[in-house]
């Protein structure tokens, strides 16, 4: 059974920066995508940032310069660095993690910004 560990969220002021961390475990299948959503107050979820094992990235335009997404391979672990962060990143962060076998989502981590 495939785990995800997240870890790293919390409160912040406008302007400061969090780690967020994804960890997998229970498979030794190789993680094609990992990544990581959110969903706000009253909104849908939504994409924040994926990479995929090669090392190409994509974010949402709303995080793009400000937040980076990295993984360690080796740690089946992602992280996401967020920077200059804005009231409006207030979400749940899920991680996300897909491999052959289907697509595993972590229980999610708050992450609060205040003014």
């Amino acid at each position: 059974q495939v785990q995800l560990v997240e870890s790293g969220g919390g409160l912040v002021q406008a302007g400061g920066s969090l780690r967020l961390s994804c960890a997998a475990s229970g498979t030794s299948d190789s993680i094609n995508v990992m990544g990581w959503y959110r969903r706000a107050p009253g909104k849908q979820r939504e994409l924040v940032a994926v990479i995929i094992r090669g090392g190409i990235t994509n974010y949402a335009d709303s995080v793009k310069g400000r937040f980076t997404i990295s993984r360690d391979n080796a740690k089946n672990t992602v992280y996401l660095q967020m920077n200059s962060l804005k009231l409006e990143d207030t979400a749940v962060y899920y991680c996300l993690t897909v491999l052959a076998r289907g697509e595993y989502w972590g229980q999610g981590t708050q992450v609060t910004v205040s003014s």
